[in-house]
């Protein structure tokens, strides 16, 4: 049975056409056939549609003011290990609701989230969820005007700005180098993605930094490493610092990272953990198979993704959203072979 939620409020194409100085008809043409409008025309429709935070209805066929029984989640990738399970969990949970996931990538660029987002509203979707708390205004702006339901899933702050479901990355950065402290590490390196538009890999770099402060270590510039999430650049900046001035221990921002530092050590006859210990974030598939098995945070994808896709089916139906608006959902810390006490 659909659920039913009044889009009251949004700007239809009357409200174009007045601002524009047009008639509807013409706004129509000019999303539908715009070679049949005059440029100036063309102009002073999109200036106006965008000022409004008007969405085309490409789902017009649908029964007015019903739900479509999809939602939508936005992700950075699917190229690689990262959000496949949480991806897996949301899908498979939402059909227990009867509902259909819409899935698209940004490739960790929000300039094309926001035209990602603006085609799902055009498809009539009933909710979205994002991941993290970074994002470009205007895709908030769309989604606010147009009185969709979003959901931030996978990082989790006190103060975060949207409803979010997710775990506490700065916690798991801090877990992660308090586990090599504790081993007696004070010489470590970090292998973290630049902040820019990735908050998860922000929050668990300042965390694992934060953790060595309080131990009394200042990490030089030469022991923090800007490094994407790919196996093969995390190989190639691992063997570089591993070739100039090895530390005792590395902290990863995620499981790709250390995989490929992994990989480093091994190409250059560096014995982990005898030489160099190594840690990750995340524990994805295949981390507990490589050798030596990575030391991680276990970051606990698939509660994740069920309990994001319940919540924004809650929300997407008009109910109140019946759990905190902000759900921490904790991590694990999973010690296995990659780390040990540094060499004497």
């Amino acid at each position: 049975m659909r659920r039913s939620r009044s889009r009251k409020g949004a700007p239809g194409i009357v409200e174009v056409a007045r601002r524009a100085g047009v008639s509807p008809a013409t706004v129509s043409r000019c999303f539908n056939t715009p070679d049949s409008v005059k440029p100036d025309t063309r102009s002073r429709v999109a200036q106006a549609a965008e000022a409004l935070g008007y969405i085309r209805n490409r789902a017009a066929g649908t029964l007015h003011n019903q739900m479509s029984g999809s939602v939508g989640l936005v992700v950075p990738t699917i190229d690689n290990a990262i959000f496949s399970e949480l991806v897996d969990a949301f899908a498979k949970q939402l059909r227990t609701h009867d509902c259909t996931l819409l899935i698209a990538t940004h490739d960790y660029d929000l300039e094309q989230e926001v035209a990602i987002v603006r085609s799902l509203l055009e498809r009539r979707i009933d909710a979205v969820a994002l991941v993290g708390f970074e994002h470009n205004a205007v895709t908030l702006r769309m989604l606010d005007t147009q009185s969709v339901p979003v959901l931030s899933i996978w990082n989790y702050r006190d103060n975060a700005p949207l409803p979010c479901i997710g775990a506490n990355n700065f916690a798991a950065g801090e877990k992660a180098a308090d586990h090599l402290l504790a081993l007696g590490h004070r010489d470590i390196a970090f292998l973290f993605p630049s902040d820019g538009s990735n908050d998860r890999a922000g929050d668990r770099r300042h965390g694992a930094l934060r953790a060595a402060e309080r131990a009394g270590i200042n990490s030089p510039a030469s022991r923090l490493i800007d490094c994407p999430y790919d196996i093969d650049q995390a190989k190639a900046r691992a063997m570089a610092l591993l070739s100039r001035d090895a530390p005792s221990a590395i902290v990863a921002g995620n499981d790709v990272i250390a995989q490929g530092v992994l990989y480093a050590c091994q190409a250059l006859g560096v014995p982990v953990p005898g030489r160099v210990s190594v840690v990750g974030i995340g524990d994805f598939r295949g981390s507990a198979a490589i050798e030596p098995r990575l030391s991680t945070v276990r970051l606990p994808a698939r509660t994740i993704g069920r309990s994001a896709a319940d919540a924004i089916v809650a929300m997407s139906g008009g109910n109140p959203f019946r759990l905190p608006s902000r759900q921490e959902v904790p991590f694990e810390w999973i010690e296995r072979d990659s780390t040990a006490p540094p060499r004497v």
